[in-house]
């Protein structure tokens, strides 16, 4: 990840549900092994605060929104699935290295060899 994002979530619960406390316990375990520290994360009860729900049109829980950096990006469900949570934050990505990139996409194109300029 770049050091010089700062991220912003929004995580929507309803209550003490398994879904929620699951959701909850599993972003707190990405944020601290994957943004050291440069994250604002805002827990909202939607049970307690019905209205922030319904200005985010908010229609289930748990929902996780980023909101910094751009775009704005929701994801819905109890976020047990990391590389989805990561893809969704755009991290996966980031990750990624200049050579890992180019064999990846060498490999999906085939032998160069193979490859001819239009005529």
């Amino acid at each position: 990840m770049s050091a010089c994002k700062t991220y912003i979530l929004k995580l929507y619960v309803a209550g003490n549900t398994p879904n929620s406390m699951r959701a909850l316990k599993t972003l707190r375990e990405i944020l601290e092994t994957e943004f050291c520290g440069v994250y604002a994360l805002k827990v909202i009860d939607v049970l307690k605060n019905p209205q922030l729900a319904e200005e985010d049109k908010i229609l289930a829980t748990p929902t996780l929104a980023k909101i910094l950096p751009p775009p704005v990006r929701r994801i819905i469900g109890d976020l047990s699935d990391r590389e989805r949570v990561l893809i969704g934050l755009d991290l996966l990505y980031d990750e990624l290295s200049e050579q890992d990139f180019s064999r990846s996409f060498s490999e999906e194109l085939g032998d160069e060899d193979n490859l001819k300029p239009d005529s």
